[in-house]
């Protein structure tokens, strides 16, 4: 298609104005040249669509960290086929993910939303993902290009890194979905990278142009574009819209010639081939017929794919005679199926381990004990304990108040957890936020009643103020403060099955900027933790009564979320002291962590098992289930380091000094960080253990492409293999890290059985990168080492290369 005989046809106003968006998700039309507008979405883990709204669900795919702990490329694959069936199901064209930050430290506050500590595994699943999800003509859109790695002053920070490091890593995890996988879309971070913000960059021509080839939109991160100067660089399109920073302002700079108008026309003509990619430009339209996949079965399949079982003592799988099952712990009733932010979606329904195991184990007398409080701030009401009080149906009223009370706009939810990002509600026309509810409690007791917010609010039971505050943010991000605000809460006696006339006010005050017309709040009640060593014990007592004890640790929406960086990597609350208590009440106690991203295990040898779960996606309880019971392998294996304690951590710092994020670790980030560092993990990268057994033999290195080997499952069942191949070299004249990823490969085997594979190899792994010389990707001759086997440090097999 001919862009110039379209772009001949708009004026320089309409040109610019397609450069941002028209709304929060969607961009601007011009029916004139056939374009209508495109939808962008929310998408690491599902398509959420251009609502919030749980009148609309979505796929709630398990995390990234779980896709990412698969090591299966063909897994990436369908999850990314999957969220394109999603996006087309809500009329969306472009979802902005895979988010393929690393994880430089632990403490990232959206680690669970990324891949890995390594850009090779990174760059391959996430290349996978958007081939998947552009086969189905939805544009897929890495993010956030680059260095972008925290969330501490996220919008001002400026990453310090040399050359060298940006492109062996940070730029090496982007770099094959682009190359290969051909990604119509890029997002550009909100921070700086050696002094000049991603979106004003050079980074964004070179290498993404210059040397890739890429041929796409660069789209900001929301907000992100704060100037005409980013129009003179490689950035595409501002969002959200329809006040940004460019608009007249860029029309003027333009006309004065500050801006080329070359450099708009360039930008237009990227924005109309992505149009005409996803089928939004007359004449183009997406391809038909997509293959039907259910995608609540991939969701299913997905988690235990990405579930690592950490350690066994012959413990696991459990037989499904089990008589008597002990299941303790916050999050095996209200399980943590996705981290917090922007990449959080409304499922339709979600299968809690609890479900998960009573469903699987039908005959098998099941106890359950809270054992520890993990939630903090308030949880919203359940839906079946709400009544609309204007229709007497299930739900709530909400309505949206002038300064003289009057009714701008009302409507019927049936969830108080409420998030308005676009949409059509007023919340900038309007002066007062008003929820309703009939409320019946399941329980009878002291509770606190509240919300989550960001203002002030008015707090009511049956007509009477319990409680008018404000609650102030922490911090100034504010996508934490939208996204994971504070509670106000009031004491309130209520009895079981006696209804409460709930009703919740907040001041909505004018906000100017991009999330002007944004508005987040919960309404509902925080957890009681009276008597937190009442917990344990009744945990205890049902533990040592019970045949077996499950204990499902992990985090909550205040510790893994979009905004903050953590501070800690223990688990919150009194679960360490849950989980040895029960121990010494159980040897056969198994623990599964429900955290997106490693926490500290300091009762690791103290139990029969241990798996690592991260947040499973809407069908957490049955794929759990799946595990536990021997069904399915635990298919994960750690794409990350686990530490044993914080203090081991090489490289953890997250906080900007002065402004400055240095990365002085340079290419030694994650396993090679602890690698130079000699220190030992609790568990290593590429740790995972399955329920059978197995054998690698015979590695030869024929070119540096590929090795290949044998591969025997020396076990009584079929099984999952992932082999592992990393590169060494002694010697070298430059500074390398210990060992390097090179490739991978997942087998599955029936008991018995041998197969030889060959394990493709990253064109990249003899090369580094020549910034003094301005050679670019250059390689020191001589010999490499190559090892093979099942984690970084699990290497039994080796051979040379010589290289030149």
């Amino acid at each position: 298609m001919n862009f110039d005989d379209l772009l001949g046809r708009l004026s320089l106003e309409e040109k610019v104005r397609i450069l941002t968006g028209q709304d929060f998700w969607s961009t601007h039309p011009l029916p004139a040249i056939g374009l209508r507008s495109m939808v962008l979405s929310d998408g690491p883990s599902g398509v959420r669509g251009a609502v919030w709204d749980e009148r609309d669900p979505s796929l709630n795919l398990p995390s990234a960290t779980a896709l990412s702990s698969s090591w299966d490329v063909g897994i990436a694959h369908r999850y990314g086929v999957v969220s394109a069936l999603e996006a087309r199901r809500k009329n969306v064209d472009v979802v902005l993910g895979p988010t393929i930050n690393l994880h430089r430290s632990p403490l990232g506050g959206r680690h669970f939303e990324a891949f890995s500590e390594d850009p090779v595994l990174t760059a391959d699943l996430a290349a996978a993902y958007v081939a998947g999800v552009q086969e189905l003509g939805v544009g897929a859109t890495p993010k956030h290009y680059v260095a972008n790695d925290f969330e501490t002053d996220r919008f001002t920070a400026n990453v310090e890194v040399d050359e060298r490091t940006l492109r062996e890593v940070y730029l090496l995890a982007f770099e094959k979905a682009v190359t290969e996988s051909k990604a119509w879309l890029v997002m550009s971070a909100y921070n700086s990278i050696n002094g000049a913000t991603a979106s004003e960059n050079d980074l964004l021509e070179t290498p993404l142009n210059t040397d890739w080839g890429f041929d796409g939109v660069v789209v900001s991160d929301w907000t992100a574009v704060r100037s005409v100067e980013s129009a003179k660089h490689s950035q595409d399109l501002a969002m959200p819209g329809p006040i940004g920073a460019w608009g007249d302002a860029l029309v003027e700079a333009v006309r004065s010639g500050e801006v080329k108008e070359d450099a708009i026309d360039r930008k237009v003509r990227r924005i109309l081939a992505l149009a005409a990619r996803v089928g939004a430009l007359e004449g183009t339209e997406k391809p038909s017929d997509p293959p039907q996949v259910d995608g609540v079965a991939f969701a299913r399949t997905a988690a235990t794919e990405g579930t690592v079982l950490l350690s066994n003592e012959n413990a696991l799988p459990w037989s499904s005679d089990i008589q008597k099952l002990a299941v303790i712990g916050h999050n095996a009733r209200d399980a943590r199926t996705q981290g917090g932010g922007s990449a959080t979606v409304i499922p339709e329904k979600v299968v809690s381990p609890l479900d998960g195991l009573r469903a699987a184990l039908p005959d098998a007398e099941i106890t359950y004990s809270i054992g520890a409080v993990v939630q903090e701030g308030v949880a919203e009401l359940p839906a079946a304990t709400m009544t609309n009080p204007q229709s007497g149906q299930p739900g709530a009223r909400v309505r949206f108040l002038g300064a003289d009370g009057s009714e701008l706009f009302a409507e019927d939810r049936f969830s108080s957890a409420l998030v308005y990002l676009g949409g059509n509600a007023p919340i900038g026309e309007s002066a007062v936020f008003e929820f309703r509810t009939t409320w019946t409690p399941s329980e009878s007791g002291a509770i606190q009643l509240g919300f989550a917010s960001v203002g002030h609010g008015r707090i009511f039971a049956d007509g009477k103020l319990l409680r008018e505050d404000t609650a102030v943010p922490v911090g100034n991000d504010l996508g934490a403060a939208l996204l994971s605000p504070p509670s106000i809460s009031a004491p309130l006696e209520v009895t079981a099955g006696t209804p409460v006339d709930v009703r919740v006010e907040l001041d909505l005050p004018k906000v100017e900027g991009g999330l002007s017309n944004a508005l987040s709040i919960t309404v509902g009640v925080e957890p009681g933790n009276d008597d937190p060593q009442a917990l344990i014990d009744e945990a205890v007592a049902a533990a040592r009564a019970a045949d077996v004890a499950l204990v499902v640790v992990g985090t909550n929406s205040k510790v893994e979320s979009e905004g903050y960086d953590r501070t800690s990597l223990a688990l919150p609350g009194r679960q360490d002291d849950l989980v040895r208590a029960v121990a010494a009440a159980n040897p056969r106690t198994v623990v599964v962590v429900n955290a997106g991203s490693p926490v500290l295990l300091p009762w690791r040898d103290d139990v029969a098992a241990v798996l690592a779960t991260y947040f499973g996606g809407q069908e957490y309880g049955d794929a759990l289930a799946d595990v536990l019971l021997g069904r399915t392998e635990p298919g994960g294996r750690l794409p990350t380091t686990w530490p044993r304690t914080q203090e081991d951590v090489p490289v953890i710092n997250v906080t900007p000094e002065n402004g400055v994020v240095r990365y002085d670790e340079g290419i030694h980030i994650g396993y090679r960080a602890w690698l130079k560092a000699g220190a030992e993990p609790a568990y290593e990268f590429g740790h995972g253990l399955g329920y059978t057994t197995w054998e690698l033999s015979d590695l030869r290195a024929n070119d540096p492409s590929s090795v290949a080997l044998t591969v025997r499952n020396t076990g009584d069942r079929a099984g999952k293999h992932v082999v592992q191949v990393y590169v060494e070299r002694p010697g070298s004249a430059i500074d390398r890290p210990v060992r390097w990823l090179a490739g991978f490969a997942v087998v599955r085997l029936d008991a018995g059985q041998a197969r030889e594979i060959t394990v493709n190899l990253h064109e990249h792994t003899f090369e580094h990168w020549d910034a003094a010389e301005s050679t670019g990707w250059t390689t020191e001759p001589g010999a490499f080492t190559i090892r093979a086997g099942s984690s970084v440090s699990d290497l039994p097999l080796s051979t040379e290369l010589q290289v030149r």
